[in-house]
């Protein structure tokens, strides 16, 4: 992937960043990648967390607030997401 540089990017670094993770229902997704989300963000919150559960219940979409402090980070959490088996999709 090119190299933006800092004054062509859209976010402005550092900066609280959504993250939006959708998977299967399962009762461990959330702490499983919030673990995942703490490697990229030492001090991400748990307790920030938001979850809302798909009209069936057979998925559930979780929305992680980072603290964004570069491309390179998120693209590296991006990846990390995504890569996960219990992820379906990341936005």
């Amino acid at each position: 992937m090119p190299e933006i540089p800092p004054e062509e990017s859209l976010i402005e670094y550092p900066s609280d960043f959504p993250i939006k993770v959708m998977g299967k229902s399962r009762p461990d997704l959330a702490q499983v990648l919030t673990e995942i989300v703490k490697q990229f963000d030492p001090d991400f919150d748990p307790a920030t967390v938001e979850m809302r559960p798909s009209r069936n219940g057979n998925y559930i979409g979780l929305t992680f607030t980072v603290r964004a402090t570069s491309r390179e980070q998120l693209d590296a959490l991006y990846r990390a997401l995504h890569g996960h088996e219990m992820v379906s999709m990341v936005l």
